[in-house]
């Protein structure tokens, strides 16, 4: 049975798989709360060398959080053992069943092939990572979350759309303008009388830029991004039977 690919099921089981060495372990509350929005974490494993320094930690979290660690030893200096183990589990685990989707936390784009292989299976995918994190990592999944947004709001990187010049320093990631996605998904969206609904809207948006968050540019949610734009959309509320109110947009001449 394929499972259905809803991003708001929350019925969907869901494996998170954790990079202990490129993952934050004092993030790890924020990234299970927001793997929560999209399922329920069933499965929460941890990979890395315990005797290292680096992995000390996630010690005190393991049991806090009710992970399972997973020892893999470097075997050969410079070689990344932790990505073979995580791989081989995922596979492992996508096989026997039990699951309905994944969150690979991990900056490394050697799991850009893992998170191809899971969604061609059918299974919903979900990455947590820095904004380094490459590209083609980030598109492979359905849903990518920064961990820079789950930091406090007084932590979080201020959104800039220019690099510096005259600096040789290595750049931080430029952070995109938000009005070129937003158009090209509206014009997907946008029905006959040219309002969008707003959920629609956002799924497309995620369809078309997984790392797409409105919290990059500042704002807790879409609709609140959208309305700082009020030369280029506007929207309305309709209020449906059952009394709760639904949010239309419509991109302005």
């Amino acid at each position: 049975m394929t499972p259905v690919i809803n991003s708001g099921d929350q019925t969907r089981r869901i494996a998170m798989l954790i990079d202990g060495d490129n993952a934050q372990p004092s993030l790890i509350e924020k990234m299970l709360a927001e793997t929560a929005k999209y399922g329920l974490t069933t499965i929460r494993r941890i990979y890395g060398d315990w005797t290292a320094a680096n992995m000390g930690g996630w010690k005190d979290m393991l049991q806090t959080y009710a992970i399972q660690p997973i020892q893999q030893f470097r075997y050969t200096i410079g070689k990344n053992a932790t990505d073979s183990a995580m791989i081989i589990d995922a596979m492992d685990i996508l096989y026997t069943g039990g699951v309905d989707g994944f969150c690979l936390v991990s900056s490394d784009s050697d799991y850009t092939r893992l998170a191809t292989r899971i969604r061609e299976k059918g299974f919903y995918v979900m990455g947590i990572g820095k904004k380094n994190t490459p590209r083609a990592f980030v598109n492979a999944c359905d849903v990518f979350t920064y961990t820079e947004n789950l930091l406090p709001e007084s932590q979080r990187p201020k959104p800039s759309t220019r690099r510096k010049k005259g600096t040789t320093a290595p750049a931080e990631p430029v952070t995109p303008d938000p009005l070129p996605l937003l158009k090209n998904a509206f014009e997907i969206a946008s029905q006959e009388d040219g309002w969008a609904f707003l959920g629609t809207l956002g799924h497309h948006v995620r369809q078309l830029d997984p790392g797409f968050d409105s919290r990059t540019y500042g704002y807790k949610q879409l609709s609140v991004l959208i309305r700082s734009m009020p030369k280029n959309f506007e929207l309305k509320e309709v209020k449906s039977e059952d009394g709760t109110a639904v949010i239309y947009v419509r991109m302005k001449e």
